[in-house]
């Protein structure tokens, strides 16, 4: 799906209703719009969005863990400091959000495109990914960290500072990243496809994990290493 849908173009458009309140706390949007709602400081336990779609929004310090998302259209939605651990994304499609200081810990995602999105500092410790695609993304301090992501790609993307200590990588494709920029984790691309140019770029953070000294011939070894290790202290 390397072009976004529009709001006509979605299977349930026909059947979508306007979102008329002001609150989460109904729990559960069934074919429901929301368009240019503002929602602060609000708390919602296992809220679901089931062929919904969500527009030009914004969620701030909102509280919906253990959320289902399932058949979900977000277009220029804002997302700062929520809480979506342990949630469960399905089908879903996401084009020009912001995603900032977002704690999704422990989530699912499956089937889900992310389309020029800005993801800054966002917690997918532990979560897990399976077909996930961010085209032309900026991903930046976002922590993979003991995550499984299986058959995702980044086409267009760019990774800056991710973390992905002691993350599980299964057929992951970072050919087409325009970036790609660990700040820990750089074994975990064993799982993962990269260019030749992409590994040129990566070599040294690869020799640095795997304890490598890279000296010009001519330098004695000894020194080679001595310094090498100091380096790494």
């Amino acid at each position: 799906m390397a072009t976004p849908r529009t709001l006509d173009e979605l299977p349930f458009a026909p059947h979508l209703r306007r979102f008329a309140g002001s609150s989460l706390r109904d729990a559960r949007f069934d074919t429901v719009h929301i368009d240019g709602a503002e929602f602060v400081d609000e708390r919602v336990e296992e809220v679901s969005f089931v062929e919904a779609a969500v527009s030009a929004s914004s969620f701030e310090q909102v509280r919906m863990r253990r959320a289902r998302l399932n058949d979900v259209w977000l277009q220029g939605v804002r997302m700062v400091g929520c809480d979506l651990a342990e949630s469960n994304w399905l089908d879903v499609e996401a084009i020009g959000g912001v995603l900032a200081g977002l704690e999704c810990h422990g989530a699912g995602l499956r089937r889900v495109v992310f389309h020029g999105c800005k993801f800054d500092s966002v917690n997918l410790r532990g979560a897990k990914l399976h077909e996930v695609v961010f085209h032309d993304c900026v991903l930046r301090e976002v922590d993979f960290s003991g995550a499984a992501l299986t058959e995702c790609a980044f086409p267009g993307s760019r990774l800056e500072q991710v973390h992905l200590h002691q993350a599980k990588l299964t057929e992951v494709d970072l050919r087409e990243a325009e970036r790609i920029e660990l700040a820990d984790g750089v074994d975990a691309l064993r799982g993962a496809a990269v260019t030749p140019m992409q590994l040129l770029e990566l070599a040294p953070a690869l020799a640095a994990a795997l304890g490598l000294t890279v000296r010009e011939a001519g330098e004695p070894l000894k020194a080679a290493v001595r310094r090498g290790s100091r380096s790494r202290r």
